[in-house]
């Protein structure tokens, strides 16, 4: 590391070497000269007895418009139908979309990030339309997909067809491939990506340097980081903000504060300001290594081009500034938005402390206190507090901060609650517990949502049937079959019954396991549950839609027979299978 400030300080940051950044110059475009809105004409005598021109009198009709459709618009509908629905219904939606796909669209919709499996299936149905075609663009980002989600086979697959389709191959692609590759630890690969790329004589930018450089760093391969760096200025390619930020990133975490600090200093000499997110790694690592003097020169910076840092890094330097003896005026003036909420951290801290020594009708009032205030931050400090010192609560404060939480969309602090309660050994009303479920349900916290309905059992309070039949059903539309059957397992005998036996069939198919639908509904008919009109209805529609055109036939069959035999919906739970699967549901 000595050996690349010494490199820095000699040969970067002289005066031969140094970029001046010229400053771009943007011209308005020449507006022409207008008609003026008034023309003069002269003036005639006015004649009482002239005759009007009937027309003048007829209401002027104003041309209607169409509205204009953006494309944004498009792409957040096309993402919202790839999320939302299943592939089979998804794919009748976009065939009929009145749009013109290019590449340009489907990137876009690419860069929405929708679930990864539907991207893919998306990917590959545009392929197949007519007058469209994948570009270089289209390519990298589903390869992005893959690669951030760790599935490296699939990412170079696509990169293989991307290599026999005769795509081009620019220096985007084979950063990103540089990028997954070194994430999943595959260093060996980076590299050969890397010389692959010198090899094909694609031209390298700052990015692709930079990533490469950082790939270098983070492996401990200096001297390998500091030879790619002199390439990179000798082919008169200047380095950007990011790639000053590694190399004052990496002299951080090798105590060298004072260096990056130089090096701080010097790239603005050079016309490189230091954004938001570079104090912000700079900041973060000097906390770490304990450099509080290095954290004000920064924080100076900051104040005078007004930049903040993001909560837990000003939380971080806070503590290293006590932490090294120094004042944090600076870092408090900065940062003016802190303050209050490090104030109502204290008072939260505050409040523990006296919880400590007091009784629980005083943590009670506190928390009142503190809901009538609306502040939740502080109520979850406390309660932190109060369940290590395993404080009892009442119930009541419990159910009014799940109600408040639940309310406001805080699934943390409602959970915090929860768990509580959980901890303590303390019921709560079945209202409150429905009102965790159907959180848990709006921020896809499937996991949560099974230990809420088992508290829920063990509590004495029932789903009932149409309840867990819904909650099965929304857990099979978001692909989750595993909770739906623990759901299904946790219900009452006497609640097993047509509606949810048909909800969990409709889990399986959505998440497109036919043959596991098709086990449940065998095990439903040996335990003497009788299939519903619903039943049959999510039956033919998962076979039809995964081609099993033979059996659906099968079950069609047996659905005529019992309409044939004006079959009465006798019970309750068959009332509510036919309600809520009265069409095809899957």
């Amino acid at each position: 590391m000595c050996r690349i400030y010494r490199f820095l300080k000699k040969f970067i940051f002289s005066p031969s070497t140094l970029g001046v950044v010229q400053p771009v110059l943007y011209h308005k475009p020449f507006v022409k000269g207008m008609h003026s809105l008034h023309q003069y004409r002269h003036n005639r005598p006015f004649n009482p007895l002239s005759r009007k021109n009937s027309n003048s009198m007829k209401p002027v009709k104003k041309e209607v418009t169409d509205p204009k459709v953006y494309t944004r618009d498009i792409v957040w509908k096309i993402y919202r139908i790839l999320k939302y629905s299943t592939w089979d219904s998804a794919r009748e939606e976009l065939e009929k979309l009145p749009i013109r796909w290019d590449s340009f669209t489907v990137n876009q919709v690419l860069k929405t990030h929708p679930p990864m499996e539907k991207a893919w299936l998306f990917f590959n149905w545009a392929s197949r339309l007519r007058g469209f075609k994948h570009d270089q663009y289209t390519y990298t980002t589903m390869l992005d997909i893959f690669g951030e989600a760790g599935r490296i086979s699939s990412m170079k697959h696509v990169f293989q067809q991307m290599q026999e389709k005769g795509i081009k191959i620019d220096s985007v692609t084979y950063t990103s491939l540089m990028h997954w590759l070194s994430n999943s630890g595959n260093i060996d690969e980076a590299i050969k990506i890397w010389e692959e790329m010198k090899s094909q004589g694609c031209s390298r930018t700052v990015v692709s340097y930079t990533a490469y450089m950082k790939i270098l760093f983070n492996h401990d391969r200096l001297k390998e980081a500091t030879d790619v760096f002199k390439e990179m200025l000798q082919s008169e390619c200047p380095p950007n903000c990011y790639t000053y930020t590694i190399l004052m990133e990496h002299l951080i975490k090798s105590e060298k504060c004072e260096e990056a600090l130089e090096i701080f200093e010097q790239m603005q000499e050079a016309g490189v300001q230091p954004d938001k997110a570079a104090c912000n790694i700079l900041i973060q690592n000097c906390s770490k290594v304990g450099g509080p003097t290095a954290i004000n020169r920064i924080l100076h910076y900051m104040k005078e081009n007004r930049l903040v840092l993001r909560h837990p890094v000003f939380v971080e330097a806070l503590e290293a500034l006590k932490c090294g003896g120094e004042s944090d005026a600076l870092l408090r003036q900065v940062h003016p938005h802190f303050s209050v909420d490090c104030n109502l951290r204290k008072e939260a801290n505050d409040y523990t402390k006296v919880a400590t020594d007091s009784s629980s009708d005083i943590d009670e009032r506190l928390l009142f206190d503190l809901l009538k205030k609306g502040n939740l931050l502080a109520i979850d400090h406390l309660l932190l507090g109060i369940a290590d010192k395993k404080i009892p609560l009442n119930h009541e404060i419990l159910s009014s901060i799940i109600d408040v939480n639940c309310s406001q969309c805080r699934p943390d602090g409602a959970l915090l609650a929860f768990d509580y309660s959980v901890k303590m050994g303390i019921s709560m009303k079945r209202s409150k517990y429905l009102a965790l479920i159907g959180l848990m349900i709006r921020s896809n916290l499937f996991s949560r949502i099974l230990e809420v309905v088992e508290v829920m059992s063990k509590a004495g309070h029932s789903l009932e049937i149409y309840l867990a039949s819904l909650i099965i059903y929304r857990l099979g539309r978001a692909r989750q079959p595993t909770f739906a059957a623990k759901i299904f397992n946790i219900l009452r005998d006497n609640h097993k019954c047509t509606a949810t036996y048909t909800a969990l069939i409709s889990a399986y198919f959505s998440a497109g396991r036919v043959n596991k639908a098709l086990g449940i509904f065998k095990i439903m008919r040996e335990e003497g549950v009788s299939p519903a009109l619903g039943t049959y209805n999510v039956l033919l529609g998962g076979l039809e839609r995964k081609g099993r055109s033979s059996e659906a036939d099968f079950f069609r069959k047996e659905r005529k027979r019992l309409v044939a035999k004006h079959y009465p919906q006798g019970s309750a739970c068959e009332k509510i299978c036919n309600l809520l699967f009265a069409g095809d549901s899957c």
